[in-house]
C-alpha cells in the first residue's frame, strides 16, 4: 500500500492485484529487444501489469478513481488475463468500506479499469459502491455501446449500464471540475474520450493518468500500446501532458506498474524523459 499527503488530500494506491498482457500487445510497435530491458515476459511472452486504483480523501468526500478488472469476467477471459480480484481486500485492509466511497472515477469503461464499479447480486448486477456518483465521459460509453470489431472485447456492458439505469453512473461532456480540487480533463489516444484525473491542494498536483502513461516503461513519446486507437494522438497528448506536468511538478499516477504506482517525469540532463520515485 502506498500513501502520501498532497496538501488537505490524502492519496493512497490500493490494488486489484496483477494480470496478464502480452508483452508486444502491451509496447505496441517498440520491438521486444527493446522493452524487454525495462520488464521480462514469461514463456508465453506476457508480462505482469499492475490494476493501480487510487483513493482520495479530500477531508469532505471519499473518491476512488478506477476499480480494476472485478470478479465479472467470463471464464475464458480469466483464463486469458487471469482474474486477481484484490481490491474489496485491500480497501477493506485499509480501513475503507463500499459504502464510504462518495465518488468513482472511470478513465475510461474498458474491462479492467472499471471492474468493480459493480458486482452481481443473485441474478442481477448492481452497484459496489452503493452511496456513490460514478464518472464517465458520454463519448466514451456511447464508443463501447457500438462494440466495434476492433475493441468489443474490451467493454463489458454490466460494469456501467446497471448504474446508468439507476442513475449513479452520470454522463460528462467533456473537460470538468467534479469536486473542489478534482479535475478531469480528457487526453486522447487509447480511446477518444479517456479522461485523466487532476487533483489540487496546497499547491501540489498530482495526476492519474490512465492508459496516456499505463507504466514507467511507456513515458517516452512513441513507447504507446498496440491497444491504443489512436497512437499518434497518445504522442501528441503526452506532448500536452509534459508541457504542464513537468516544469509544475506534477506526481504522476500509473494505472498499470505494478512496481512504481507513482512518480515524477523528468528530463535527465541529457534531455531524455525518466521517471523519478518519490521519496517517502
Amino acid at each position: 500500500m502506498h500513501r502520501t499527503n498532497l496538501g488537505d488530500f490524502e492519496l493512497t494506491v490500493l490494488s486489484d492485484g496483477t494480470y496478464y498482457l502480452d508483452g508486444g500487445a502491451f509496447f505496441g510497435v517498440v520491438p521486444k529487444l527493446m522493452w524487454e530491458k525495462k520488464v521480462k515476459a514469461d514463456e508465453k511472452n506476457r508480462v505482469h501489469a499492475g490494476l493501480n486504483s487510487l483513493f482520495v480523501r479530500t477531508g469532505k468526500h471519499n473518491v476512488l478513481i478506477e476499480t480494476g478488472i472485478g470478479n465479472k469476467l467470463s471464464e475464458k477471459m480469466a483464463k486469458i488475463y487471469g482474474q486477481p480480484a484484490k481490491l474489496l481486500e485491500n480497501l477493506k485492509a485499509a480501513g475503507i468500506a463500499p459504502q464510504d466511497i462518495d465518488v468513482v472515477i472511470n478513465t475510461h469503461l474498458h474491462f479492467d479499469h472499471c471492474g468493480w464499479n459493480t458486482i452481481r447480486n443473485g441474478e442481477r448486477v448492481v452497484a459496489t459502491f452503493p452511496k456513490a456518483k460514478y464518472y464517465v465521459q458520454e463519448g466514451e460509453w456511447q464508443h463501447g455501446r457500438r462494440q466495434l470489431e476492433r475493441d468489443r472485447i474490451s467493454y463489458i456492458s454490466d460494469n456501467y449500464d446497471p448504474l446508468i439505469e439507476n442513475g449513479q453512473m452520470h454522463l460528462l461532456h467533456g473537460d470538468q471540475e467534479i469536486l473542489p480540487g478534482i479535475y478531469l480533463k480528457i487526453f486522447s489516444g487509447h480511446t477518444a474520450d479517456m479522461q485523466a484525473v487532476i487533483l489540487k491542494s496546497g499547491g501540489r498536483t498530482a495526476c492519474y493518468i490512465s492508459d496516456l502513461i499505463p507504466t514507467r516503461g511507456h513515458i517516452d513519446l512513441t513507447w504507446g500500446m498496440a491497444f491504443d486507437l489512436f497512437p499518434l494522438q497518445t504522442i501528441e497528448s503526452k506532448k500536452q501532458y509534459y508541457a504542464q506536468a513537468i516544469p509544475e511538478k506534477w506526481l504522476t499516477v500509473f494505472t498499470h506498474d505494478p512496481h512504481m504506482p507513482w512518480a515524477y517525469v523528468e528530463r535527465n540532463p541529457e534531455g531524455k524523459l525518466v521517471a523519478q520515485p518519490m521519496i517517502a
